[in-house]
């Protein structure tokens, strides 16, 4: 039986490179970097001092601010994107700012979905960790204060199911309700879920993404004790996968929404799309609780999975968006897994990392790579891995060094690896 088309319809974000999709992918194409010295939290005593904090972040635009107050950092960036992605996919509109009403966007999901049955439409979001920030927060008061004094949000706005829930309820979504918590490919296997339930006929419409936001001392104390982060002090320099001289990731913050449509649900409501989903796989690499396999069996697995699921042959993919965090053990064993899976074909294709512009959003990253793979099918673009200057032989592809190319872009892959040996693998096609 052949499977339903799933269709991308809608886009959103909130990232260290701008608030907005406009200002993001703007970004994107310029080869601009989103990483800057770390502002949150005194970082005197860490050695880790730049991240992609996400900038200039309103929620009052989106939310009215007494109600924010409940909900996590995490959460309030979902909601933002999401509300971006449903506008951007027809369900709402926003009317101009006035002096009357002077946050509009508030508004959102407030009146019925336009084209769409609240009891058909699902949310499955990724996220990697929660509320972290609430619970070093909440940490704080117990040890310095007693329990009686935690806040009776404590729970609700740590835990991180409530990203989904809150987008469900700021938009009315009554069909799944889901949480996908696989670390950095959490958001890539919360796209993978929704395609699949759309297929099935579970749900119409799904926001599917992710969300995360932990750039305080602990996580990034924590992140540092593994050595798994640069030290590098220079915010521009610091993230350069695939480069010879690179040291490790850079933490960073935000989200990405993808409104997903059954073909035939977003051409009865006459929707623009953007792309079609054609593909998802997944596998483990059942090796180590956070280093990834050096054979790569479980990215192998994965991307084999998708290029199946999507009905198309490997030569047939010209762009993958790497995982590519910029650490030792990540970049060459991503390469390896390229050659395998696309043996020539991999010294054909082009296979860049903007996470050497956007930093590593964690259990969000795969979600906004997803979003960049379909904005690079619309402009027929190929991204670029900046801060490439010192080739490393084990790193031998096209990564599409320091500047992107204008080139015809029909098919897309993106990766995701995740601490416990999660793999995940989308296919983006483009729409016909």
């Amino acid at each position: 039986m052949d499977k339903k088309k799933v269709v991308v319809t809608g886009l959103g974000c909130v990232t260290p490179l701008g608030n907005d999709v406009k200002t993001f992918w703007e970004g994107i194409r310029a080869g601009r970097c989103g990483i800057n010295t770390i502002t949150r939290f005194d970082t005197s005593r860490l050695n880790v001092k730049v991240a992609g904090e996400v900038k200039d972040f309103d929620v009052a635009r989106y939310i009215d601010p007494r109600e924010a107050k409940r909900l996590a950092l995490f959460a309030q960036y979902a909601v933002a994107a999401a509300k971006q992605a449903w506008v951007d996919a027809g369900f709402a509109t926003v009317e101009p700012a006035t002096e009357e009403n002077p946050n509009p966007w508030q508004k959102v999901g407030t009146e019925p979905a336009i084209g769409a049955d609240p009891a058909r439409v699902g949310c499955i979001l990724g996220v990697g960790i929660g509320g972290k920030e609430v619970d070093s927060a909440g940490y704080k008061t117990l040890f310095e204060k007693g329990p009686r004094r935690l806040s009776p949000m404590t729970i609700p706005m740590l835990i991180a199911n409530e990203g989904p829930g809150n987008v469900s309820i700021y938009l009315k979504a009554k069909g799944p309700v889901l949480t996908v918590s696989t670390a950095c490919s959490a958001s890539t296997d919360a796209i993978g879920v929704a395609m699949d339930m759309i297929r099935a006929g579970r749900a119409d419409v799904i926001i599917a993404g992710g969300t995360e936001s932990t750039i305080e001392e602990y996580c990034v104390g924590g992140f540092q004790a593994m050595h798994a982060l640069s030290t590098n002090p220079d915010p521009l320099t610091a993230c350069r996968p695939f480069d010879k001289d690179r040291n490790g990731f850079i933490m960073s913050e935000g989200a990405a929404m993808l409104i997903l449509e059954s073909e035939e649900h977003a051409k009865a409501r006459g929707a623009k799309i953007y792309a079609e989903l054609a593909g998802y796989g997944a596998g483990g690499d059942a090796h180590h609780v956070c280093a990834p396999d050096p054979e790569a069996s479980g990215i192998i697995l994965a991307e084999k999975m998708a290029i199946a699921d999507a009905g198309i042959r490997p030569e047939d993919v010209q762009y993958i968006n790497a995982h590519g965090t910029s650490t030792g053990l990540n970049d060459p064993m991503e390469t390896r897994a390229c050659k395998a899976v696309f043996g020539e074909h991999a010294y054909k294709l082009k296979m860049s990392s903007t996470k050497s512009m956007t930093g590593h959003l964690l259990g969000a990253t795969g979600a906004l790579e997803a979003l960049v793979c379909v904005k690079a099918i619309n402009d027929n673009f190929y991204p670029p891995t900046i801060n490439y200057h010192t080739p490393d032989p084990d790193c031998d592809l096209d990564v599409v060094p320091n500047t992107g190319v204008e080139a015809p872009l029909d098919i897309a892959m993106t990766n995701t690896l995740g601490f416990g040996g999660h793999n995940s693998s989308l296919i983006v096609r483009r729409y016909a």
